[in-house]
């Protein structure tokens, strides 16, 4: 998959979304823009701050809230959409609220693609290496392709090194239940053009109460999402 920015229509393009971050950071990041000023300048909202985790590129590291994500969030200031209406690969229908008490990373993917997804895959499992057990997330994956199976996941997840890490979980359903999950999380999915799903890639790490505190968008450095995972597993957080 190629990587869609999120976006907003109509009235919600007045009242733009926490999550609109993701995007709109990686978009100044490109064009050389400061990713925390245009961030602030989309928000206009004390709630929410942001860095940019492309300090290679020689942007200025503006940390927020002890966290390096590309959108940052203070502790209980945005709880994360309860997801109740999916069911994982062993059939069981799943709430994101019964992860409370650890810390959850969630992602938006295809189980069939061979593009951004196995990437952004790959080097989530190379952040969560570098942790000890206990400071590993819950994996919540949830399919941007409703032709998503039980097995195709399990092929996915070895394939991607991520099975074995941590418990995990790959949320499917109709693409009718997928929809809902991905306007609440702000996630664009375009109809396959040549068995392609083009859709936002984006990843969000939530605290061990269910709120979301770092937000990352594809591409991402490995070692910025293990340094948050560490400090949310840790409470080492502003």
């Amino acid at each position: 998959m190629k990587l869609v920015a999120a976006g907003a229509s109509g009235t919600e393009s007045t009242r733009v979304s926490r999550r609109l971050l993701l995007a709109a950071a990686v978009l100044a990041v490109g064009v050389g823009i400061g990713a925390g000023a245009a961030v602030h300048a989309l928000l206009r909202s004390p709630s929410a701050q942001s860095r940019s985790p492309l300090s290679a590129a020689g942007s200025v590291e503006l940390i927020r809230h002890g966290l390096y994500g590309v959108a940052t969030w203070a502790p209980g200031a945005v709880a994360a959409p309860n997801i109740r209406t999916l069911h994982d690969q062993n059939g069981h229908r799943f709430a994101l609220s019964s992860l409370h008490g650890r810390t959850v990373a969630v992602v938006f993917f295809d189980s069939y693609c061979h593009q951004e997804c196995p990437l952004e895959g790959r080097q989530l499992a190379v952040a969560e290496r570098r942790l000890p057990a206990a400071q590993r997330p819950d994996l919540v994956v949830v399919s941007v392709n409703p032709k998503d199976t039980p097995a195709s996941a399990a092929r996915a997840m070895h394939e991607w090194g991520l099975a074995g890490l941590a418990p995990w979980h790959w949320l499917m359903g109709t693409h009718r239940q997928l929809a809902r999950v991905w306007a609440a999380y702000r996630i664009q999915v375009s109809p396959p053009v040549n068995g392609d799903i083009n859709h936002t890639e984006a990843l969000y790490l939530l605290d061990r109460r269910g709120y979301e505190r770092a937000g990352f968008l594809w591409p991402f450095a490995s070692r910025f999402a293990t340094a948050d995972l560490r400090a949310l597993a840790t409470g080492r957080t502003a």
